[in-house]
């Protein structure tokens, strides 16, 4: 069973900045799976943000966010981390990491939750104007 702790939420005014993380600390699908960061707000349905392959580090990024916020792992540290720079009002929701179970998606690219059988329980990040 793969378990993920999110860590490093908070609050921020508008322009500023903030690095979420993801540890891998049980299963081991690490280094061979797809892994992603997703939001929520209230009221909205589920956003993919940022995707990574653990295997070779490719990443992709949502137009939403693109240029502004950065994925990246660690994997000596079985970490994933997301690097959210400029951050705006609107970036304000609850912060998912998953991981997918290997094999089950054909890109990393973050268009959908199918596939991404563990979840972590998620941080909250809210943007100040």
């Amino acid at each position: 069973q793969v378990q993920l702790l999110e860590s490093g939420g908070g609050s921020v005014q508008a322009g500023g900045s903030l690095r979420i993380s993801c540890a891998v600390v049980s299963g081991n699908t690490y280094g061979r799976d797809c892994m992603g960061w997703f939001r929520q707000a209230p009221g909205k349905k589920r956003e993919g943000i940022a995707g990574i392959y653990t295997g070779t580090g490719k990443t992709y990024y949502a137009d939403s966010v693109k240029d502004r916020f950065t994925i990246s792992s660690d994997n000596a540290k079985k970490t994933v981390y997301l690097q959210m720079d400029n951050l705006k009002p609107e970036d304000s929701a609850m912060y998912y990491c998953a991981a997918e179970e290997p094999g089950l998606r054909y890109t990393c690219f973050p268009d959908g939750i199918v596939g991404y059988n563990y979840w972590g329980q998620g941080t909250q990040v809210t943007v100040s104007s």
